[in-house]
């Protein structure tokens, strides 16, 4: 028991959040653990909490301070994607890389985003007649799909050296054979 503690004990909290993340996807059921990544759950965990920081700024904004609802939105709204940009960073993918690029990257990722599935499905289907809080829920799935693929395969995209050199274990496609589809080989799945 000792050892299990001395190892643990070394490891930092971003690398117990990769183990806890991994361990569960490994007991999902029904063959999900091949399909689901344990990244996708630490971006769930973290962008979850992250929406719960957004709407308590959100409230501690509007309601105590009194800014003007459009500030307070704009505020609890940046600070929550700062924070997720952050702890997706730190503790979910656990890049290396320069931050600079990184950044610009995510940035176009959220201006996209915004534009797309919070201007163009919520409101769109709100306008098509869509009661407005189905209308946000259904925005939210589409933003969180398109938030979690852009930030593992383009923001926080492993370089070929980080690649040779990380050993994670995660969940991955690329062993997944579809029906009918050509390999690179010219086999057929």
């Amino acid at each position: 028991m000792a050892d299990v503690h001395d190892a643990v004990r070394g490891k930092g909290f971003a690398d117990r959040f990769a183990d806890f993340c991994a361990a569960v996807v490994r007991r999902l059921p029904f063959g999900l653990s091949r399909l689901v990544a344990p990244s996708f759950l630490g971006f769930a965990l973290i962008n979850g909490f992250t929406f719960g920081v957004d709407l308590i700024l959100l409230t501690l904004l509007r309601s105590w301070l009194g800014l003007p609802v459009w500030l307070a939105i704009t505020l609890a709204y940046a600070t929550a994607f700062g924070l997720s940009f952050v702890l997706n960073r730190s503790m979910n993918f656990r890049s290396h890389a320069p931050v600079g690029r990184q950044a610009v990257l995510y940035v176009i990722a959220i201006v996209v985003n915004y534009v797309a599935f919070l201007l163009g499905v919520g409101a769109g289907l709100a306008a098509l007649g869509v009661d407005y809080r189905l209308s946000r829920l259904i925005a939210g799935a589409c933003e969180g799909v398109f938030m979690y693929t852009v930030m593992r395969w383009v923001v926080f995209a492993k370089s070929g050296s980080e690649l040779e050199v990380e050993a994670t274990g995660e969940a991955d496609f690329a062993h997944v054979r579809a029906p009918g589809v050509e390999d690179a080989d010219g086999s057929v799945g």
